[in-house]
């Protein structure tokens, strides 16, 4: 039997599920950090990886309960109504609870104390995240322009315009809004929940986001700093 660890974990601006962007690429603004654990901290294990420009992470959905898995599926972006198999999905409920992310390389950073770290952008992981590998991404094998998305191709659509205060957006970190914006035209509410009325709530970089999505537009409700203990 195989015996996985961690190699590294992820240091990001979601202290939680909710908020974080569906797939890996889809908010190239966030940046993220890998750090990497001390058997696993020597620069020889990165030699060459700067001239990459993106990395497959393989990683673990780690704040998933474990218990028996089913077949089938219930993707958000089709409503958590409709089935499908859960091979022909991204589900973070699978057999093994593994999760491939591809990220851009933004730059290595050394952290007193812990090594060389990686920054990356676009990143879909929730702070703490453990990581089990890292891997080039080859353009010549891995990209194939003429792929076909299924079911999420349409998904991929649903956008929504964003009104955000100024005087609430001012409570943002500068280096920091431009991808809590694109986070948000990417509708963070599960596709299943429509009421126009209710507000719904993320934390993002030491920051409870409010906000109520009426129609198409997204309007951001209140800013609120959360307790030290509660940021990632």
């Amino acid at each position: 039997m195989l015996t996985l660890e961690p190699i590294a974990h992820i240091r990001s601006d979601f202290p939680a599920k909710f908020g974080i962007p569906r797939q890996s690429g889809l908010v190239e603004e966030l940046e993220a950090l890998i750090v990497f654990e001390p058997p696993w901290q020597d620069d020889n294990a990165l030699r060459g990886i700067e001239g990459f420009s993106h990395l497959w992470l393989i990683w673990e959905f780690s704040q998933n309960p474990r218990g028996s898995w089913s077949p089938t599926v219930r993707p958000p972006r089709l409503g958590g109504n409709q089935r499908v198999g859960v091979f022909a999905s991204r589900s973070p409920f699978r057999p093994n609870p593994l999760g491939l992310s591809c990220v851009r390389l933004l730059g290595l950073e050394r952290l007193p104390g812990q090594g060389t770290a990686l920054r990356v952008g676009g990143a879909d992981l929730m702070d703490g995240t453990p990581i089990y590998d890292i891997k080039p991404y080859q353009p010549l094998s891995d990209s194939h322009p003429d792929a076909v998305g299924g079911f999420a191709t349409a998904a991929a659509d649903h956008r929504l315009s964003v009104r955000f205060p100024p005087e609430l957006a001012a409570r943002v970190p500068e280096k920091k809004r431009a991808a809590l914006a694109a986070l948000l035209a990417q509708d963070p509410r599960p596709a299943y929940q429509q009421d126009p009325e209710r507000v719904y709530g993320f934390g993002f970089a030491g920051l409870e986001i409010r906000f109520r999505v009426r129609g198409t537009e997204l309007t951001v409700e209140d800013v609120l700093r959360l307790p030290a203990r509660e940021q990632p």
